[in-house]
């Protein structure tokens, strides 16, 4: 049985899992990726600011699958967040992957102090007019954020990605997205698996199943409604990190995993409302 879908709000489908590929990069990052896909993962989480998009071009090519068995994700820099540079960003993204089209492409970073987002969203949905995308999203973007592209175009992303785990639940934000019919990813959703390994509260829920605790982790993203992106070179972990559509957390175990925040490691990495990632 294949990776379960949601519906975008634009009403294209989105594998509920996918794979992160920062830092797969070279013949062993093709490698990696190429045998994710024969593993049974379809969304493929890539960057332009990640200069891997070739080598998933490639790992594509090599796993052989048909085209539109796939979902494939790329992201707009800040420094091409001016329109024509987003326009042309786009394309670029699409020769360096030998695609004909991206399933989705989102804004990396709204970079607020640039103040130009909005510009960036507007060409997005060019992009998406013209056919070189066919879902279009942002990362990391505040409410604020999302309400001024869409007072600005009458369009909502059809995802949001940001960071998310059980140290960093973000209700707020999952709350946030859902009442703007926005779907939420998450990027490093098992935080660091060996840290949440040790966690009594994920190690506990985990053995319950009978589950590894990335298992519990990522499950727990999945019943919140969350598509989580766990990235992992290893084909161990790699179909470990898939294996999860075959059990249920219970409501306690769901508290139990979003509810033990650590002030050292809540802090999002960077915050939108300050951070500039050209």
């Amino acid at each position: 049985m294949g990776t379960p879908t949601h519906r975008l709000n634009d009403g294209n489908l989105i594998p509920q899992l996918g794979l992160g590929t920062y830092l797969l990069t070279g013949q062993a990052g093709r490698d990696a990726i190429a045998q994710a896909i024969r593993l049974g993962y379809r969304l493929i989480d890539t960057a332009f600011n990640y200069e891997n998009e070739g080598v998933v071009g490639a790992a594509i090519r090599q796993a052989g699958l048909p085209r539109e068995e796939l979902f494939v994700t790329s992201k707009l820099p800040g420094r091409h967040h001016r329109h024509d540079l987003a326009v042309k960003s786009v394309e670029e993204s699409l020769a360096r992957l030998g695609l004909d089209y991206l399933d989705l492409h989102l804004i990396h970073w709204p970079n607020p102090p640039l103040g130009l987002y909005v510009e960036a969203w507007q060409a997005l949905v060019e992009c998406r007019e013209r056919g070189l995308v066919r879902s279009i999203g942002v990362c990391n973007f505040l409410p604020e954020h999302l309400d001024r592209i869409i007072a600005a175009t009458g369009v909502a992303p059809a995802v949001n990605q940001i960071q998310r785990h059980p140290y960093l639940p973000q209700d707020d934000q999952l709350a946030a997205n859902a009442s703007r019919g926005v779907l939420v990813e998450a990027w490093s959703p098992l935080y660091r698996g060996g840290v949440l390994a040790d966690v009594p509260a994920v190690a506990a829920v985990a053995a319950s199943h009978g589950k590894t605790p990335a298992q519990a982790v990522l499950r727990w993203h999945i019943q919140s409604g969350v598509v989580p992106i766990p990235k992992s070179a290893d084909p161990r972990r790699q179909a470990e990190n898939l294996a999860v559509f075959d059990f249920e957390l219970t409501p306690e175990d769901m508290s139990a995993l979003g509810s033990f925040p650590d002030p050292a490691k809540t802090v999002v990495a960077e915050s939108p409302e300050v951070h500039v990632e050209l």
